[in-house]
């Protein structure tokens, strides 16, 4: 098994990362790039997710942050007292974890995908932690 972290820096509130360009680095620097396998990606943070999306067009990236902030309320009387509650509904939603196949040391992504960490209380410095077994 190989395994690691990387960090994450983010610059707003709202924000997807495209990550797959680390992750696959990652991979090969460890020499677990070289075979066929599994990669796991853990996110430890409760107000951040992962997920798997277009990566070809920069837009898509915006929209999906747009419709987010129209789909969970943020003036709700949440109860949480440190006032990031929609960011934990929506790192709920998009979960902590990716699964990807690994064949040939190459992620396994669709033509268009790429990985991304979504920040929803940003900005901040995060982790990743990445895993091939």
């Amino acid at each position: 098994m190989h395994k690691g972290t990387i960090t994450v820096s983010t610059s707003a509130y709202m924000q997807l990362v495209d990550i797959t360009d680390k992750i696959q680095k990652e991979l090969e620097k460890s020499g677990a790039g070289k075979g066929d396998g599994i990669c796991y990606l853990f996110n430890p943070h409760t107000t951040a997710g992962l997920t798997i999306n277009e990566g070809a067009d920069p837009t898509v990236q915006t929209d999906i942050v747009k419709a987010l902030q129209e789909i969970i309320p943020f003036d709700l009387d949440y109860r949480h007292l440190e006032g990031n509650s929609p960011s934990h509904v929506l790192s709920s939603l998009f979960g902590p974890c990716l699964t990807i196949f690994v064949e040939n040391g190459r992620l396994q992504l669709g033509t268009w995908q790429k990985i991304y960490f979504s920040e929803f209380d940003g900005p901040r410095t995060r982790k990743v932690h990445w895993r091939f077994v």
